[in-house]
């Protein structure tokens, strides 16, 4: 008789997302499984526009800016007062342009702003995943936005964590969040991809990515990994959600590794 209303949620995930920027909940809903909802709180972004239009590259100072107090810590505080599992921190940059110590005390402070409830970042989540997987050299493909200097900070942050970065580059498509196209990336990431790579991770939650996923394995047999794929999936655990989630890689039918002693 009744028609679904979306009040019937086994669990409910957060996200803290740039305050234009639609994709990060746009694909943590997408892959998620029957019953978990995702929630978005917004963060200002210095190089977002109305719209959340972006400069063809963004420069770094908004980037090591976006996660400072007090703006991320407010909106994890107020998200916090929801019903939530786990907080999703999904904005990759600012963990390649201040670095993983960097990125540990950003976590360890919203940790104190939510009151228990566990947050999550992209790029330690990325290390996990990684780890999980058993990879230690990987492909690393950026978004378009990304210059060469940002790109090349995020292989020092993989490399930081004991990982070899065998290839790294912003992908060679248009600059603009709205022009990503699933087929063009595709392309691309199969054109590019060193084959002495056992991984793939392609960063940037503002980039449409995570519909190539299961395609793009399929055809390079071996992982591909996704900055709000890695998000969602350390999100999932952290939160006590093990629930299954399909067709979207093979990261999703294992479990983060065991913290070391």
């Amino acid at each position: 008789m009744w028609q679904p209303d979306g009040w019937d949620a086994r669990a409910r995930i957060g996200v803290l997302t740039p305050h234009g920027d639609v994709g990060p909940e746009s694909e943590l809903q997408a892959m998620a499984p029957d019953g978990v909802r995702v929630h978005a709180a917004r963060v200002p972004f210095g190089a977002m526009a109305r719209g959340g239009r972006i400069p063809p590259t963004i420069p770094l100072a908004p980037i090591r800016e976006y996660p400072d107090p007090p703006h991320v810590d407010d909106a994890a505080r107020l998200l916090a007062a929801a019903p939530v599992r786990s907080i999703a921190f999904a904005f990759t940059s600012s963990g390649y342009a201040t670095g993983p110590a960097a990125e540990a005390e950003l976590l360890h402070r919203l940790d104190a702003a939510t009151h228990g409830i566990p947050v999550v970042a992209t790029c330690s989540a990325a290390v996990l995943a990684l780890r999980a997987l058993g990879v230690g050299e990987l492909a690393l493909l950026d978004p378009p936005w990304f210059d060469q200097e940002l790109s090349g900070m995020g292989a020092e942050y993989f490399r930081d964590q004991g990982l070899e970065v065998v290839f790294n580059s912003p992908v060679g498509l248009p600059s603009n969040q709205r022009s990503i196209n699933p087929g063009e990336l595709y392309d691309w990431v199969r054109e590019h991809v060193s084959a002495r790579a056992e991984a793939v991770f392609v960063g940037g939650n503002g980039m449409r990515a995570v519909g190539v996923i299961a395609a793009l394995e399929q055809d390079l047999g071996r992982p591909v990994l996704t900055a709000n794929q890695v998000l969602l999936w350390h999100a999932l655990h952290a939160g006590g959600l093990n629930v299954p989630v399909h067709g979207y890689g093979c990261l999703f039918e294992v479990q983060p590794p065991l913290p070391e002693e």
